[in-house]
């Protein structure tokens, strides 16, 4: 993997579900996740209708032999490909609509975030879930067989059309062999039917199917909508997060879980701030974060206590609180945070900006990344048209000196760390795709039951606006929410209503 992603050498590698124009966007048809299996060879895609698209990485055949040098490889003609294409694998329907008869409340199938599990054998395990319920699925190839060609002597159909009337309709009878078939019908068979002719009705092809399996459902511990889902690096247990509570789960106990977490009040009208999204440290098993709607991100140990409500350190952006104003506690909230894979650095993502932390460091980010500023004169029509609520997520590259996260208009806004530039690269999300100087945003937004009451008294950006962000008029009908990036290769996907994007460097 490269140190430094250049802007010249992003490409866009491959688009699935783009519409044609004038087809109207299905709302069961928009991506709400996006993940990456560890090996990176297999890319989840969940949406709106409750439905898992799984997609692979196209077959290696095509690859010549390592042992050929490079004249030979020229000779041939070869081009390598330096990045991953995927190609569909297959889909399975993964949550259906309920309806809460006790609280009178209907629960969406829709897929709020998607978790590889780790694969002992050579199944898959994929957990998935929507407002209320956690499934975890498991999808294994098989063979089947195909009867790949059948041509049939027409002397066989006459002739057992024959063998059925003689025998059972008019009760004649002739003599058998021991086999039971008529002397007649065989030797007429034998004397019109060549070896070749025998052999071709008997020709079958194994054939690969993929299969779909429910293994366990992790239901009736949330009384809230669930934000996240993570898995432990013990690949044993995970834990799953609603607005006031996380609990722990043993991957093969569905009807028992642990309560870690519980910030509910005994009182709800003290409640000052929810759980907005919870990770799992990638190295150690005993740590994990979790993120608040005032711009908190508690990092707790759960060897200290059964229940972690007291975290053990708390980042906090110092000088977010310069000053207050309406919309100050809307925009603190963090929507999504996550590890980079050596577990040294967190990134979280708020409405206006992407924060770069060091785990050694609670007082300030190593580095803010200014993605909403242009918006901060905006944030009136914002919160009127619901789009301020709208939850952005983020990403760190394998090596952990890339990241990325999303905007309107279907930017794609990329950042590194360390080069001297907090600006980094943006790239429109499109087929026709082409760059434009500065970030935009998104488009429409819904307020969930619990997370849009409270908004801590926290954070304010405190830098000034660069002056390309006035000028641009983002469209907020259209933006960029989820995106993963891939954790071996320069390769991130992203999504788009309906639509699909993966792009490379």
């Amino acid at each position: 993997m490269v140190d430094r992603v250049h802007e010249e050498e992003w490409k866009l590698s491959q688009v699935f579900g783009e519409r044609c124009p004038g087809e109207e966007l299905q709302d069961v048809d928009i991506v709400t996740a996006i993940d990456f299996d560890k090996t990176g060879d297999y890319l989840a895609v969940g949406d709106r209708g409750g439905r898992i698209i799984i997609f692979e990485t196209k077959s290696s055949k095509d690859t010549p032999n390592p042992q050929f040098d490079r004249n030979e490889l020229e000779q041939m003609n070869f081009t390598s490909t330096k990045h991953p294409e995927y190609q569909y694998k297959t889909e399975f329907q993964s949550h259906e609509p309920e309806f809460d008869y006790l609280k009178s409340l209907e629960i969406e199938e829709k897929i709020n975030r998607i978790r590889w599990c780790a694969t002992p054998n050579g199944s898959m395990f994929i957990l998935s879930t929507n407002d209320k319920t956690i499934k975890l699925w498991k999808v294994k190839d098989h063979k089947v067989k195909k009867i790949k060609e059948m041509n049939p002597s027409p002397y066989v159909s006459s002739e057992n059309t024959l063998l059925a009337e003689r025998s059972f309709m008019s009760g004649q009878e002739t003599s058998s062999l021991s086999n039971g078939y008529h002397l007649e019908w065989t030797e007429k068979v034998d004397k019109n039917m060549s070896p070749s002719q025998e052999v071709q009705t008997m020709i079958a092809n194994n054939g690969d199917a993929v299969h779909a399996r429910c293994r366990k459902v992790y239901a009736h511990a949330h009384d809230f909508n669930i934000n996240s889902i993570s898995n432990n690096s013990d690949g044993e247990t995970f834990i799953s997060a609603d607005d006031l509570r996380i609990n722990l789960w043993n991957l093969e106990i569905s009807n028992q879980c642990f309560n870690i977490v519980d910030v509910k009040p005994s009182n709800m009208d003290d409640l000052t701030e929810v759980i907005t999204s919870a990770e799992f440290h990638p190295v150690h098993c005993n740590l994990l974060a979790y993120s608040s709607s005032r711009g908190f991100i508690r990092l707790i140990d759960m060897r200290q206590s059964a229940l972690c409500d007291h975290s053990t350190r708390i980042l906090q952006d110092a000088e977010s609180h310069v000053s207050r104003t309406f919309f100050t506690e809307i925009i603190a909230s963090i929507s999504d945070i996550k590890f980079a894979s050596n577990g040294w650095h967190l990134l979280s993502r708020d409405y206006m900006n992407l924060k770069l932390w060091d785990m050694r460091m609670d007082s300030t980010p190593v580095t803010t990344f200014k993605i909403h500023e242009h918006l901060r004169p905006k944030l009136c029509d914002l919160y009127n048209n619901d789009s301020i609520f709208d939850k952005f997520e983020c990403c760190f590259s394998g090596n952990g000196l890339h990241f990325a996260s999303g905007s309107y208009s279907n930017l794609l806004r990329i950042f590194s760390h360390g080069v001297g530039s907090t600006e980094g690269i943006t790239i429109e999300a499109s087929k026709n795709w082409n760059r434009k100087p500065f970030p935009q945003a998104a488009r429409r937004a819904r307020r969930s039951s619990l997370s849009n009451l409270t908004r801590g008294f926290y954070r304010q950006g405190h830098e000034n606006s660069s002056s390309g962000y006035d000028e641009i008029s983002s469209n907020f009908s259209s933006k960029l929410l989820h995106l993963a990036w891939h954790p071996r290769t320069d390769l991130i996907a992203c999504a788009s209503g309906n639509s699909l994007f993966l792009y490379h460097a």
